[in-house]
């Protein structure tokens, strides 16, 4: 019986330690924690029923212009949306603030509440329903192939040249992404280690380790499919005005080759620049800025 007792008094102990003392719990119980309901999405009267206002990656100098987001997908449908005549206003946004957590979503003109936000996986349909433009994932079953390389091997390569190269990462991805997020030297630093190891995280996916001549390489190839596809064409699968497509390869040619985001070591650019129809539909595109 004493050595039952004498096992029962280290649990004792821990449940009394863990406990919440009786004044406080007495606090709490006048006054519960409350869980309040989500924010409401960002509205502002004038242009809520005005306009289509696009939330993006941007700062609020380059927004006020219609300048081409920083942020790939962010400028994907950026983008598509002006190659297709829809008009919107540009608003400087950051992950938070999305209802899905991911930039780009879009408030449409006319009442705009919660309900009415369109996230990006849905920014197309949106769109053909505007404008009654084609689905261009129906003009050629290549679509999905060639935009797997844009998906995969481009992206991984930006991957690492944006947060995983030293150099790259301090003139550029903590300029775009974690200054503007905050002044605190601890949230920054917290922030950056976040940002970087996603990025480690997203290429590990599909490697055992990081390779960064891999990388290059897979980008390499990647841009010299795109130069055959693109061939003499002014713009790809040989359309007559540009598309998605377009689109999703401008967001990451005109990043790689704009000389406006610091970079300091730009491999991608050098790789790039050996296909000039590629370069030169960048430049066409850019027109549209």
């Amino acid at each position: 019986m004493a050595s039952k007792a004498q096992a029962s008094q280290p649990e004792s102990s821990v449940h009394s330690f863990f406990s919440v003392p009786a004044p406080i719990k007495c606090l709490f119980d006048k006054f519960p924690l409350t869980t309040y309901p989500a924010n409401d999405l960002p509205q502002h009267p004038a242009a809520q029923r005005e306009d289509n206002r696009l939330f993006v990656f941007s700062d609020a100098a380059h927004a006020q212009r219609g300048r081409p987001s920083f942020n790939p997908l962010c400028l994907k449908w950026q983008a598509y949306l002006k190659f297709v005549g829809i008009d919107f206003e540009i608003t400087p946004s950051n992950n938070h603030a999305s209802p899905t957590g991911v930039l780009p979503f879009l408030l449409p003109a006319l009442p705009a509440g919660a309900s009415d936000a369109i996230p990006s996986s849905k920014l197309q349909k949106w769109a053909i329903e505007q404008v009654h433009c084609e689905e261009e994932q129906q003009l050629n079953l290549r679509f999905e192939v060639y935009a797997s390389l844009l998906d995969h091997r481009i992206r991984n390569a930006w991957l690492y040249m944006l947060y995983l190269d030293p150099d790259n990462y301090e003139a550029v991805a903590q300029r775009l992404y974690v200054h503007p997020a905050t002044t605190c030297a601890m949230v920054r630093a917290a922030l950056g280690i976040q940002l970087q190891q996603a990025a480690r995280d997203e290429l590990l996916k599909t490697s055992r380790y990081i390779d960064v001549a891999d990388l290059e390489g897979d980008a390499k190839s990647a841009f010299d499919a795109l130069s055959s596809l693109l061939g003499e064409d002014e713009y790809f699968f040989g359309r007559s005005s540009p598309g998605l497509f377009d689109a999703s390869v401008f967001a990451y040619t005109h990043l790689i080759l704009d000389e406006g985001m610091g970079w300091k070591r730009n491999r991608l650019a050098q790789l790039l620049q050996e296909h000039t129809n590629l370069v030169q539909h960048r430049e066409r595109l850019l027109q549209f800025f």
